[in-house]
């Protein structure tokens, strides 16, 4: 049996994106994606969390994000995920968090 990594997002971007290439010269784009759920507790007061999701988008869908996509929009995200994580120039492990520049 095989397994699945998929996976749906449907939320607002935090921020415009902004297109940079790789030093091959792929196109590539972040999106911070908010996803808001809402409940009420035991007290019956109404309680809000907000999740950031950090989506990586390649080639000519990075192109159409920037040139499409702006700040508040509704976006439908979908595809696997990965974890990234590096070693910082002082050795310091680091995963990346929304806003901040994947830079290995």
């Amino acid at each position: 049996m095989s397994s699945l990594n998929k996976h749906s997002i449907i939320g607002n971007l935090g921020q415009n994106p902004e297109l940079k290439y790789t030093a091959a010269g792929q196109a590539v784009t972040s999106l911070s994606v908010a996803t808001n759920e809402s409940w009420t507790d035991k007290q019956g007061t109404k309680q809000e969390r907000v999740t950031w999701h950090r989506v990586t988008v390649w080639g000519k869908t990075a192109e159409a994000c920037v040139q499409y996509l702006q700040k508040g929009r509704q976006v439908y995200v979908e595809g696997p995920v990965h974890e990234r994580e590096w070693q910082d120039k002082e050795g310091v492990k680091r995963i990346p968090t929304v806003g901040e520049p994947f830079d290995p």
